[in-house]
């Protein structure tokens, strides 16, 4: 099996896009979008906790530490935990290009089983953008960034405004929406 990203995935008329003049430095830690969130929010109790840094070019680098919350079979990552893993890392490319965007579509191929314990390094990268769509690929290495290779995804962004969140979210909170409009937070 090929260790190396697919273009095959981004159609002919992609192009790369060009990093934001306000996005991360290279080697910048990328701030949690919002202090909640399952994959990058240092506030959930069971989350993920991903911490990822900006790479070079239409990159990033991050890292998730399996932990006994993150099991699916005994001793071994759930593949729907893993996959939230390289969506996180995957969605924080658009840090680098100064705006929002949700996913459209996540593929992933499972190569090796991840133990509880385990850290992946997961190195992703912009392939290429058409209109509001990101093409992006992602590859998690087993405990160091040159292990084997335990997860390779491919995803589909699509850009999208603020008011996509704002409108589609939980709006139960009646007295808190005017806030959360005001201060909401989103990438980047």
């Amino acid at each position: 099996m090929s260790t190396k990203p697919s273009a095959s995935k981004v159609p002919p008329g992609a192009s790369l896009p060009q990093r934001a003049a306000h996005a991360p430095q290279f080697g910048d830690q990328i701030p949690s979008h919002f202090k909640s969130c399952f994959g990058c929010g240092q506030e959930h109790e069971t989350g993920l906790h991903m911490l990822m840094f900006a790479g070079s070019d239409l990159s990033v680098e991050g890292t998730f530490t399996v932990t006994k919350h993150h099991q699916g079979a005994r001793g071994l990552a759930h593949g729907g935990l893993l996959a939230a893993a390289l969506d996180e890392v995957l969605g924080s490319l658009n840090w680098l290009l100064g705006d929002p965007a949700v996913t459209g579509r996540l593929e992933c191929e499972y190569r090796i089983p991840v133990p509880v314990g385990s850290v992946l390094h997961i190195h992703a990268e912009i392939l290429g953008k058409e209109r509001r769509k990101i093409y992006a690929v992602a590859t998690a290495h087993l405990n160091s960034v040159d292990g084997p290779i335990a997860v390779v995804a491919h995803a589909i962004f699509i850009q999208v405004g603020v008011e996509h969140f704002v409108k589609n979210g939980d709006r139960s909170d009646e007295k808190n929406i005017m806030s959360a409009e005001q201060d909401f937070e989103v990438n980047p």
